[in-house]
């Protein structure tokens, strides 16, 4: 049974976690990232905006009933089926799932709404192709940052009680903090047989460039920015 490594943080890594021992693996859960909430002034949100745009059910998650009650009269429009039926869940009446990736997404609302104003409820750390599309477009977008990613820090002691000593056949990235984590993790000498034979995945080649070639290992990126394509890596030969 392959042994798996998920890095990502909860409440993701255990619903992943269920789906890798329905597939016939082993998951080894390593949190290697955390996700904390920021204070938004509601006040200062909603001005202008004629929509609301979302990349991460985490904005959802973390983000203040005041916040949510400042905007959820508005349309929002989700990256995708996840992150939408969250935005529903958080009390969004209209709500629209989007086409699986933020590139797309921004392409979209551009086309929609040129010159208007957009509210994106976002993270800190991200990406910053979302908005430089959209506002190369001439559209207005105002990042409301409701969370923060922060990086989770293990003694190898613990590393190594927590894999149970033994070897890892695969990893799953999720982010490009946790590439970078990782690819310090298997740099210790303390870890590098946990690590030897190690096949890394990640859910993008943006985040495969924050792994790179790390001491020689190379790492495959996911055909699309989802779990499936992500997932479906794992049944590829070695």
């Amino acid at each position: 049974m392959l042994r798996v490594l998920v890095t990502r943080p909860e409440p993701g890594a255990s619903r992943t976690a269920r789906r890798l021992e329905d597939a016939g693996y082993e998951p080894l859960l390593l949190p290697l990232t955390a996700t904390i909430a920021l204070p938004v002034d509601a006040g200062l949100i909603g001005g202008d905006a004629v929509v609301v745009a979302v990349t991460s059910a985490n904005a959802l998650r973390h983000a203040s009933k005041e916040t949510i009650a400042a905007l959820a009269d508005l349309p929002c429009h989700a990256v995708g089926a996840r992150t939408a039926e969250a935005a529903r869940k958080t009390g969004f009446a209209s709500v629209v799932d989007g086409p699986g990736d933020a590139g797309s997404l921004a392409d979209g609302l551009a086309a929609a709404f040129p010159g208007k104003g957009i509210d994106y409820l976002c993270g800190r750390v991200r990406f910053p192709l979302f908005e430089q599309r959209l506002e190369a477009s001439g559209v207005r977008v105002q990042a409301v940052e409701t969370y923060d990613t922060v990086t989770v820090g293990y003694q190898d002691e613990a590393i190594l009680a927590r894999l149970s000593g033994r070897p890892v056949d695969a990893v799953l990235l999720y982010s490009a903090t946790a590439a970078a984590a990782m690819r310090a993790l298997i740099g210790k000498p303390a870890l590098s047989g946990i690590f030897e034979r190690t096949r890394f995945f990640a859910l993008s080649a943006r985040i495969a460039a924050a792994f790179g070639d790390a001491a020689g290992k190379a790492i495959h990126s996911a055909a699309r920015p989802d779990e499936e394509a992500l997932l479906a890596l794992l049944r590829t030969p070695g």
